[in-house]
């Protein structure tokens, strides 16, 4: 007997889609459907998921009733698994728009049980090797790219830069398509990287149209820049393997291990899942973690505070573990440091360890300005985006506030209660890490900025897209110092930020606390000219290839000369080029306008964002190294 009783929003219940069964949907529609898939989907938003024997269904009208019906990962992974009750089906604009407003799945997890497309032939005609998409390390150990390869990163490309220039507002369910049949056959084609960006773009696209709280314009414009990026040098014949990327990082049996706690991290993402991440250090220094994060709200995030997760045969306590340790035996543990909770997996708590000791201690040996440029530096080849996002550790005193963020300046090596600041050291901003109210980071970095003088040891990230500026997760005792935090016993001399309450009691008296310094946190990136550049190759995206032509007409004396005037020539340089080939426009043999090429404006839009993500990453680097002058 089939239940129909509603439950919630459709887009909040339906399953994860497989990309090529969504991207073929929208390809059997006629033209005359197409034009009206957009409004359909939109129309569906508001349409009650109802519920069905192995299934979900959803109502589109008369004798319309879609039912999806995943497999046991969840997922639609089959055309069998997506019916329309109507006549026109499957070739329907119910089922297209149903499967069009579904999420994506994600490949690595949810595998499709078959080839879904034909595959793609490489250079003498054969199929490609069905065994590269699920192997582990770099898809392609050298040379240059085989011809399927460069087929399906030429087909990415088309893809993106048609998005590109369209613009958000143009790229509906047909654009995205697209996009999801192109990255279909880069997965063929084992390109990873690729097929990973062109996910991510489709996911940040519909978050874009449809205003989803916590997305960024900025975050759809990095993800655009790395899809263009790779899908452009692979199609020209580029032999770097980094284009390529990582197939899939499966965990490795890694032994016996001996782990400690640093803290505590509360995770709650834009695309649902909330939870929590607590961070380890081996004994031989490398930093791992162990997460509970699951499809959840920020109230999930706050409950996990005290979490209990299964590791193999033992339950762990997050809250335990980061103020302890564990040995643990037959671990497993991925490529980037997340240990796996196996079958096999054995552990024994131990006792923690302090953080001016042991493997520790390394958080905070070095100056943060060697750990900046480090970081920096540091490129991930298979995910460009997590440069700089590795912890870090510093001790820092206090020196004011400007609203929720706390000032301050890093101390000078050594030991002792007088360590003074770092001469000439740079002002360093302490910003939530999560704003969320749930979340204890806004209301614990409050309490701190009202102690002028108060040394604390600080653990956290950098913010790569601001200049001076921490994210800082756990805070501590400076050892030896006299105007530090004095925490409970039980909290082993570290509190962590979205978790523990920070109370008056915590701190040293009023009598001790110093003086609020003159103080002022100089961000080179929003002070530099750089913004305006920044504004153009986001309206590129937000607004497409006209908004930039008209936009330009306005303002194109103003655009370039404050660059060059601040010297930076060569971003004046790139942005001319791309306000130039926004408005070029060819002509046939008959003198008449014909479309613009979406490709060389796709490259120029691509040189202006690369050479501004560089140039910001410099200014970044460099206010780590000495205070600004303005």
């Amino acid at each position: 007997m089939t239940n129909r009783t509603p439950t919630a929003v459709a887009a909040d219940r339906l399953p994860p889609v497989s990309p090529a069964v969504a991207a073929a949907a929208v390809a059997a529609l006629p033209s005359r459907l197409r034009r009206r898939l957009d409004a359909t989907v939109e129309r569906l938003a508001a349409v009650p998921v109802g519920r069905v024997d192995g299934g979900v269904s959803v109502d589109c009208g008369p004798e319309a009733l879609v039912v999806l019906r995943p497999g046991p990962d969840g997922a639609v992974t089959g055309p069998d698994q997506a019916r329309c009750a109507c006549l026109l089906a499957p070739r329907c604009l119910h089922l297209a728009a149903v499967l069009a407003a579904c999420p994506v799945a994600d490949p690595a997890s949810h595998p499709d049980p078959a080839p879904a497309a034909p595959s793609i032939s490489d250079d003498v005609g054969r199929p490609a090797k069905a065994g590269r998409v699920g192997a582990t390390g770099p898809a392609v150990a050298g040379g240059a790219p085989t011809k399927a390869q460069r087929a399906a990163a030429g087909a990415l490309w088309r893809a993106a830069a048609a998005v590109l220039a369209s613009g958000v507002p143009a790229a509906g369910a047909v654009g995205q398509a697209d996009l999801l049949r192109a990255a279909h056959g880069a997965r063929l084609a084992a390109l990873p990287r690729a097929e990973a960006a062109a996910l991510r773009l489709v996911r940040g696209l519909r978050a874009q149209r449809s205003r989803q709280t916590g997305h960024r314009l900025a975050d759809l414009v990095e993800v655009l820049h790395d899809l263009l990026y790779a899908s452009g040098r692979l199609a020209a014949g580029d032999p770097d393997p980094a284009l390529v990327g990582v197939l899939r990082r499966t965990y490795q049996p890694d032994g016996t291990l001996e782990v400690h706690g640093i803290c505590r991290e509360p995770v709650i993402s834009a695309t649902g899942y909330a939870g929590v991440v607590t961070h380890l250090v081996a004994a031989d220094g490398r930093r791992l973690s162990f997460a509970d994060v699951k499809p959840g709200g920020p109230n999930r995030a706050r409950d996990c505070a005290h979490a209990v997760t299964e590791m193999g045969a033992a339950s762990v306590d997050h809250a335990a573990l980061a103020r302890g340790g564990l040995r643990i035996t037959g671990t497993t543990v991925s490529p980037d440091g997340r240990l796996g909770a196996g079958a096999g997996v054995r552990s024994t708590p131990v006792a923690g360890a302090d953080w001016s000791t042991g493997p520790l201690a390394e958080l905070f040996a070095r100056p943060l300005a060697d750990v900046v440029s480090g970081q920096l530096a540091a490129d991930d080849p298979a995910d460009p985006g997590r440069a700089g996002t590795a912890l870090l550790g510093a001790d820092l005193v206090v020196v004011g506030a400007v609203g929720d963020q706390v000032l301050a300046r890093e101390l000078a090596p050594g030991a002792g209660p007088d360590r003074a600041p770092v001469p000439d050291g740079p002002v360093i901003r302490l910003v939530p890490a999560d704003p969320h109210p749930v979340l204890a980071h806004v209301a614990n970095l409050r309490r701190l900025a009202s102690w002028p003088g108060l040394r604390i040891r600080v653990v956290g990230r950098l913010d790569p897209d601001r200049a001076g500026t921490l994210r800082p997760l756990a805070v501590g005792a400076v050892p030896g110092a006299t105007e530090t935090l004095r925490l409970p016993p039980e909290w082993r001399g570290r509190a962590d930020l979205g978790y523990d309450q920070l109370q008056g009691a915590h701190l040293p008296p009023r009598a001790e606390a110093g003086p609020a310094q003159p103080a002022s946190a100089v961000d080179t990136v929003a002070e530099s000219p750089l913004w305006r550049v920044r504004r153009l190759v986001e309206l590129a995206v937000s607004g497409g290839r006209r908004a930039v032509a008209e936009a330009a007409r306005d303002e194109a004396a103003s655009l370039t000369a404050p660059l060059r005037r601040a010297g930076f020539t060569t971003a004046a340089a790139v942005a001319s080029a791309l306000v130039a080939e926004s408005d070029r426009r060819g002509r046939d043999a008959f003198g008449r306008l014909t479309d613009p090429d979406p490709d060389r404006y796709a490259w120029a839009w691509l040189a202006a964002t690369a050479h501004l993500a560089a140039t910001e990453r410099e200014l970044i680097r460099s206010s780590w190294v000495a205070p600004a002058i303005c």
